[in-house]
């Protein structure tokens, strides 16, 4: 419902009343993996375009067909967050407590994404002389298996081309999959390092 608001007022506030409607739903809905446009991307405003890149990042549910850090990745940090701002020991959504490792879990995804979109986009860039901003949703809507585009895939040359094929490919079969494939089984070590209180924020 937010991005939906948000792309009526900032994108589509020239069409008749109806079709604003209409136009701000279906765009809100299809950045988590259709790849339907039903206007030109390339005339929708920065903030337009900046709000779909982290649509497209999020993406939809687990055991959907849906790519991305998935909807409860992202629910989990958010009542993280908030679970620190009010200084509550524990994380807790619908009277439900979450669990440590989810939240670890969930930190990991969201880190690895936007390391992968954010240096993918920075690559093309500096390969292909476009803007950053311009990058970043091409590499956000392929590590997210949407297909929408700006219009540049076309024009890209070979490494460029690798590299979105490569996060398709890995939005497509999954962080946690290719970490715990990559990675050996860890083993279990009965002492522990020293704690450390480190200053953050």
């Amino acid at each position: 419902l937010i991005p939906a608001l948000c792309f009526c007022f900032l994108d589509f506030a020239d069409l008749p009343a109806g079709e604003r409607v209409l136009s701000s739903f279906f765009q809100s809905v299809t950045t988590r993996t259709a790849g339907f446009n039903s206007r030109d991307l390339t005339q929708m405003t920065g903030a337009g375009q900046a709000l779909m890149v982290i649509l497209m990042l999020i993406g939809g549910s687990p055991g959907s067909t849906a790519g991305g850090m998935k909807t409860t990745t992202a629910a989990v940090l958010l009542t993280e967050a908030i679970s620190v701002f009010r200084q509550k020991d524990e994380t807790v959504i619908f009277r439900r407590r979450i669990e440590e490792g989810v939240i670890r879990q969930a930190a990991a995804i969201l880190i690895l994404y936007l390391t992968l979109a954010i240096t993918g986009a920075l690559i093309i860039s500096s390969l292909e002389g476009l803007g950053p901003g311009i990058c970043l949703f091409e590499t956000a809507s392929a590590i997210g298996t949407v297909g929408l585009t700006l219009g540049i895939t076309t024009k890209l040359g070979l490494v460029s081309r690798c590299i979105l094929m490569f996060l398709m490919f890995f939005g497509r079969v999954g962080g946690l999959t290719l970490i715990y494939a990559v990675t050996f089984r860890r083993k279990y070590v009965p002492s522990k390092y020293p704690q450390e209180k480190i200053t953050v924020g």
